[in-house]
């Protein structure tokens, strides 16, 4: 053991009252923030019986476990993903993660994202909001944030030809699998309908890779990047799972980041007016929301050995989930932090894609759909929430409003 003090070690866990009382009803609804807050202020490491772990609500803190992969790594039996899909950079660290995601730096960098993507991202959102824009209302996560998020993973993946509707339903399958695996612990086996998705998806994503031609996808793009790594080249298999799980992150968290954006303009019509009036506001304005209310609202690590984190014991083995929700509330880096401005100065300082080697390798390419999604939006004329008042972000994990109704002047 290294790091702890002989008192620390001693530590009992119960000296954490606030963690103690957590339900998961309390981290899943909209009163989240609120529990968050109260953690950070008096418990900025507390250890969550409901989730079995720690629980890291500081920005300082948060940090530092995204950075220190040696001592809080994400490669342990209970990340469920690999065991669904297989290992990828997602699950691995140190060398091994720096191998299977090297081949697709280059293709999801900001120059190539531009050039391969953006002129397609801006026509789908167009498409997609002028196909409801007759009539006046529509619910927003079904008609513009799902559907533009899952058309470009399809031409991401080179998926152009497989229909929309069979893409999620390997996506559903596969999140559910996961999500049960998460649930269950570490002994339980993968369930046969999303082992069923996985690899369907696989042999769909192997002939792209056949094809062999870099130009049509940046799987196809990284595909070419593996066949001239010599030794060190990934398998066709390793290939699949880092595609596998690009899939998943380009459709859940892309969906849920416009979906919030667009809630939190909608809920705060002054801030509507400032971007509507000064268009250049709307990288930030998204990156404001992106602070307030990540997609992902946590993320797993695991200790590697006894270390001491905000004063708290954690010990070898432990797991320490980072509250990216709660980061970004920091008043210590955010002053009024729960305060959506669309002028704040550093937005961007957020941890929503995280930060250290797992930092969100498709950033450029969500950013560019929801500038996208959000500027065809904000063209209707009078665009304002629907009937009552629109439904908070809620989950434990991924955080979205299950439905958002907007309508506008159709006239």
């Amino acid at each position: 053991m290294t790091g702890l003090p002989r008192q620390a070690l001693g530590a009992d866990r119960g000296g954490f009252p606030l963690g103690r009382a957590a339900r998961l009803a309390d981290l899943a609804g909209p009163g989240l923030h609120r529990v968050l807050a109260e953690l950070r202020a008096a418990e900025p490491v507390s250890w969550l019986p409901v989730l079995d772990g720690w629980l890291v609500t500081r920005y300082d803190l948060a940090t530092r476990v995204l950075r220190d992969a040696a001592v809080f790594t994400v490669d342990d039996p209970r990340f469920s993903t690999a065991r669904v899909v297989g290992p990828s950079m997602l699950s691995l660290d140190g060398a091994a993660h720096d191998r299977n995601r090297r081949p697709f730096s280059g293709p999801f960098s900001p120059p190539e994202v531009q050039d391969r993507l953006a002129g397609f991202v801006t026509a789908e959102a167009d498409r997609l909001v002028a196909g409801v824009r007759p009539d006046g209302q529509a619910e927003l996560r079904r008609s513009l944030a799902g559907p533009l998020a899952t058309v470009v993973v399809a031409r991401m993946l080179g998926l152009e030809a497989t229909a929309p509707e069979v893409i999620l339903a390997w996506y559903d399958a596969i999140v559910a699998a996961v999500s049960e695996l998460a649930a269950a612990g570490p002994g339980a086996p993968p369930a046969p309908a999303g082992l069923a998705a996985s690899g369907e998806l696989a042999g769909r994503l192997r002939e792209v890779i056949a094809a062999g031609d870099p130009g049509q996808s940046l799987l196809a793009a990284a595909a070419h990047h593996v066949s001239r790594s010599g030794a060190d080249a990934l398998s066709t298999a390793q290939t699949v799972s880092n595609a596998a799980v690009l899939m998943f992150g380009g459709i859940e968290t892309t969906e849920g980041m416009i979906t919030n954006a667009v809630w939190h303009l909608l809920s705060h019509p002054d801030q509507l007016r400032l971007v509507r009036g000064e268009p250049e506001l709307l990288p930030n304005a998204i990156e404001e929301s992106l602070r307030l209310e990540p997609a992902a609202a946590v993320v797993d690590r695991y200790a590697t050995q006894d270390t001491v984190l905000g004063g708290a014991p954690v010990r070898q083995g432990d797991l320490v989930t980072v509250s990216l929700a709660g980061a970004g509330r920091d008043p210590a880096m955010f002053p009024d932090p729960d305060r959506f401005s669309v002028r704040r100065d550093n937005a961007n300082r957020h941890l929503a894609f995280a930060r250290g080697p797992h930092f969100c390798l498709g950033v450029h390419l969500a950013r560019l759909e929801a500038r996208a999604a959000l500027a065809a939006l904000l063209r209707l004329p009078g665009l304002r929430a629907g009937p009552g008042q629109p439904a908070a972000p809620q989950g434990l994990v991924f955080r979205k409003p299950a439905a958002l109704p907007v309508r506008w002047d159709a006239g």
